[in-house]
């Protein structure tokens, strides 16, 4: 009985150990958000320069539309959607919207 205690005390030492670590090095098992993929209508088609210039949620325009990403981005004015393709960096939501 002992030795089956051992055992699982070694085992159960080595999955936390091995999980602090990849813990404490998120940085090497995250993903990129510039990597990350976003298909169809971005942000359920609201205009994300509108949360800067705004401060609040404004529903987009599907007459104001720029692609980018593998996505369309939908803006309020037209002047939203030439902000956004002059620097989609600066407006898209971070860490792929998380």
């Amino acid at each position: 009985m002992i030795l089956f205690n051992e055992r699982i005390n070694k085992s159960l030492a080595v999955l936390l150990t091995t999980t602090f670590l990849s813990i404490s090095n998120g940085a090497i098992f995250a993903m990129d958000a510039a990597t990350m993929k976003i298909y169809g209508v971005a942000i359920k088609g609201y205009d994300p320069v509108a949360y800067f210039t705004e401060h609040r949620a404004v529903k987009g325009n599907s007459d104001y539309v720029h692609d980018w990403n593998e996505a369309s981005w939908y803006f309020s004015t037209p002047e939203h959607r030439d902000l956004f393709a002059a620097n989609p960096q600066k407006y898209a939501p971070k860490h792929g919207g998380f």
